[in-house]
């Protein structure tokens, strides 16, 4: 088995924006990123909002057509002729568990039209038995299979989410913050359960959110992303431990810690500045515009992301 499950290289999404009367400049959401993603691990994705994260998790199963670069899964491009069949293989889990789900279908529908458009059952009572089966899987009962979308809560909305994901039987999810619209109790419920169901189906997630304490708890590998870029990927408890470059350390200093002795001892480091648009970006690092470390370097090149020892990737001159 290869050890790389899903390659990204490279990967660029522009979006044109009109400025003025036949004037047009490109939006950078994502600007040449690149990694990778073994089979049944989690790669976890934080930046603020804004950044590109769900654009780069749109951009890998083609919702959005990559304006550059390359998709490999399983060693084969991805492509605009076989995405149909990868998606299969490639699901995702979306954000808002309220608009994701059609109102006008049933939580049988929902979740049984991934088999039909994959042509996976071959009659109505295997279809029937494998709905409630995934229906089983993320802690659904029966009874709800001919309920609709609104009758059911956040959390249990989601739950159907990831059951339609499921379907398909993927080898990789995009899960879009699953958890950043529910209730904290809820949250920590469906993290154990996507913990759960990557143990017992290996499956490998791109787990995309803000709270770097859910990132940590469930991924193996963390990417942190500024303005359309990767500026430091590590292991989880590396970069927790030892963050490099200068926003990860910000983003770090920002967790809340539930030891009062601790928290009042901790220096929370705040950023200067506002982040720049991305429709006129500074030169250089992006970064550097809210940097205390930045130099006349910073502002002639960017930096590349270069492994500083035990697969410790950082994008800085000065770290």
């Amino acid at each position: 088995m290869s050890d790389v499950l899903v390659d990204v290289k490279n990967l660029k999404q522009y979006f044109p924006v009109k400025t003025g009367f036949f004037k047009t400049l490109p939006l950078k959401a994502v600007d040449d990123v690149s990694f990778s993603i073994a089979p049944g691990e989690t790669l976890g994705l934080v930046g603020e909002s804004g950044c590109g994260k769900t654009t780069v998790g749109r951009s890998i199963l083609h919702l959005y057509k990559p304006t550059g670069g390359e998709v490999f899964f399983e060693g084969e491009k991805v492509t605009a002729d076989n995405i149909q069949m990868m998606r299969r293989k490639m699901q995702m889990v979306f954000q808002d568990p309220y608009s994701s789900l059609d109102p006008r279908m049933t939580v049988e529908d929902i979740i049984g039209e991934p088999l039909d458009v994959h042509k996976l059952c071959s009659s109505r009572s295997e279809r029937r038995e494998r709905i409630l089966y995934l229906m089983e899987t993320v802690g659904l009962n029966a009874e709800h299979a001919r309920r609709y979308a609104h009758e059911f809560s956040g959390g249990q909305r989601q739950r159907i989410g990831i059951a339609r994901a499921l379907a398909a039987e993927p080898k990789f999810i995009v899960c879009d913050e699953p958890v950043s619209a529910l209730d904290v109790s809820i949250q920590a419920q469906v993290i154990n359960m996507f913990e759960d169901l990557q143990e017992k189906l290996g499956i490998a997630y791109l787990f995309i959110a803000h709270d770097l304490l859910v990132v940590h708890h469930i991924s193996r590998r963390i990417a942190v992303m500024y303005l359309g870029k990767i500026v430091e990927m590590a292991e989880a408890d590396e970069i927790n431990a030892h963050p490099q470059h200068p926003y990860t350390v910000s983003l770090l200093s920002a967790v809340p810690i539930p030891d009062p002795d601790i928290a009042r001892s901790r220096k929370r480091i705040l950023l200067e500045g506002d982040v720049p648009s991305p429709l006129k970006m500074p030169s250089g690092c992006a970064f550097r515009t809210r940097c205390r470390y930045a130099t006349e370097k910073c502002a002639e090149s960017c930096p590349s992301l270069t492994d500083r020892g035990n697969g410790h990737f950082v994008a800085c001159f000065n770290q």
